[in-house]
Order: structure tokens, then sequence, then C-alpha cells
């Protein structure tokens, strides 16, 4: 089969490389799509230090069901499928109590670090246990169920804490952020406020639901929240994760309310604990995903979330270097991109 493989940080390389097998609970998908996410953009240059070449990275993908391995029933060749980019164990403590992004033997498609290689779906086929594959609901294309992977981080985050009737800010409109003001919208916030840097997110925050777009270069940025809102937000969300973001959802929030830390951008911030613990404020860490692909395509299916706005270009899997390197050097225009298999079957 034909890969694209980070043979150097640097450096992809589209090349034969061997097909994977259907081990016994697997099943073989023929990839045909694969979004690029911003882990394996930064993943490229070595910064992270979990995508050590030689790799084939890629964990945002959807295609169709090639073979079937030894045990699975329930699938068959030929079936439109997603599947989770967490290959959880499904026998750990974590899994066991549904909490599956947590699985003590944890490993990522497409990541290569000191602990594993796992490689991902740059590729025309990948090797998926069955028990991370989802069917597509009818009139969900290929490249939407792409994108449901980063739908599920943003389900996930806003399912963290009671979202109904509260007023929610949002720190940071990316891909995740502007997914979260979907989301919110959908489980039923009552005011969706967006803060970013960029004056093209913000009006991009303002076209996927948001009450209001403040810019953080305005200096009465928290000002402006706590007057809009009354007491301050019921919850804020982080979707960046620096200094400037965290301290920001801590002074937003009102007393009594929920932040909840999505980015993580920078290893450590200053925490000021005499905030937390006098305003009493909850603090969520949210990684990942625990398994809401149903719910995230149901969204999708019933048009509630519309994520093909967040792509910025789709590009053939041999032209992944050249793109991928488009965005790492942040070309105008370029966020998210999604590699095609075989011409790009919708």
């Amino acid at each position: 089969m034909k890969a694209l493989v980070l043979e150097e940080y640097g450096r992809f390389v589209f090349q034969d490389f061997h097909t994977p097998t259907a081990g016994k609970g697997e099943v073989i998908v023929k990839v045909e799509v694969c979004s690029v996410c911003g882990s394996d953009v930064h993943g490229m240059d070595g910064s992270t230090g979990r995508r050590i070449p030689p790799i084939v990275m890629g964990h945002e993908a959807s295609g169709t069901i090639a073979a079937l391995g030894e045990g699975v029933e329930g699938h068959s060749v030929g079936e439109r499928v997603t599947f989770d980019s967490t290959a959880y164990c499904g026998e750990c403590y974590y899994c066991k109590t549904g909490r599956v992004n947590l699985c003590t033997n944890r490993r990522v498609f497409g990541v290569s670090c000191g602990e594993y290689r796992m490689h991902g779906a740059f590729a025309e086929y990948v090797a998926v246990p069955e028990r991370l594959l989802y069917p597509l609901p009818d009139g969900v294309s290929f490249v939407e169920a792409a994108m449901v992977e980063p739908l599920s981080v943003a389900y996930h985050a806003a399912t963290r804490a009671p979202v109904q009737g509260k007023s929610c800010v949002v720190i940071g409109a990316g891909t995740i952020g502007t997914l979260l003001i979907q989301v919110l919208r959908a489980l039923g916030a009552s005011q969706v406020i967006a803060v970013d840097i960029d004056p093209g997110k913000l009006d991009f925050a303002t076209h996927c639901g948001a009450d209001m777009a403040i810019s953080s270069r305005d200096p009465d940025v928290v000002a402006r929240i706590l007057s809009y809102t009354g007491e301050g937000a019921d919850l804020a969300f982080d979707a960046t994760g620096i200094q400037a973001t965290f301290s920001m959802a801590l002074d937003i929030t009102r007393k009594g309310g929920d932040v909840v830390l999505v980015g993580n951008l920078a290893p450590k911030v200053e925490l000021m604990l005499q905030s937390v613990v006098t305003r009493e404020l909850t603090l969520h860490g949210s990684c990942a995903s625990a398994g809401e692909y149903p719910e995230c395509l149901a969204l999708i299916a019933q048009r509630k979330v519309d994520v093909l706005p967040l792509v910025s270009k789709c590009v053939p899997l041999s032209e992944g270097n050249e793109w991928i390197h488009r965005v790492h050097r942040g070309e105008d225009g370029l966020s998210k991109i999604v590699l095609m298999m075989n011409g790009g079957n919708l």
C-alpha cells in the first residue's frame, strides 16, 4: 500500500509501506480520508516528542471495512465507518468504569513515543480493533466523519459539567473552540461568548453560534464578560492552555462556577489558589474523549453541528508533505486540511 511516512523530523515521504493484516478482533479499514490534527503538525518538527520517526501519523479518519479478523461479528466488508483515535484496552479499571480516555494501557493511532509506536491512517489501510469502530449514519460523508474525532474532544469537554441553561465562555476559537461553541449551543447553553486574539476566528465563532465575540487584546475583556453575564460566566472553557487564558478563565467565572481546562499548550501555569478557594471554583481537566462518537455522529447527521466550514482544504495524500508544511508555516486561510486517498471518494 501507499503511505505518507515521517521519515525524519520535517520530512514526509509518500512511499510503499507494508499493508497491515487483521489480527484477532480487528478489522482492516480502507481509509478514504484522514484530517490532519494540530498535534500532527507540531509532531512533525519533533517539538512534542510523540512522533518519533519513522511513523505513519493520522488519527482522524474514516473509510470502509476491507477485511475482518477472527472473531469479529456485527460488521461487514464494505461498511462505512470511523474509529476512535484512542486504542483503549477494555480491561483496566478505567475502561471498565467507562473512562476509556484514561485507559492505563492507552495508545493513540499515529503516535510514536518512548512507550510505543502505533502507525496511523495517513495510509491506504489501517488495522483497527473492532471495539473502536463506529458505523456512519446515512448522509454523513467521509470528510464529516473524519472530523468526529476533534468534535468528540469538544463534546467531552462540554459535558464535564452541566451546561443546559448556563452561560458559557470559550477562550480560544480554534478548531476545538469553534466545535465547542456549536456543541454548547446544541446542549442548551443559554449564552455562549467567544474570546480569541484573531479577528478572523472571532468572526467565525459568531458564525458558529457565539452570542458575543471579544478580542483578548481588549483591555476591558473581563469587565465586558462580567457585565454581559451579570455575576460572571457559569462555565469557562480554556481551549488554549497558557497562563493568560487560564488566569482569564478564573477571572470571568462567577462564584461557585466551573472552569474546564481543554487546551494545554503550556505544560505549567500558576494557579491563583486563594481565588479558587474563596470563590469555590471547580476545576475540571478534559482529556481527549471517552467514547462519545455516537453522540457526535448524531449531531452531524441531525445538522446540529456543521464541521465542514472548519476544513480549509482537501488534498491528495501524495501531496501531504507540502500541505502540512504550509499549515506549519501558518499560511493565511489554512487551518484544517484533509488528506484524500484514492481520489477522495466522499
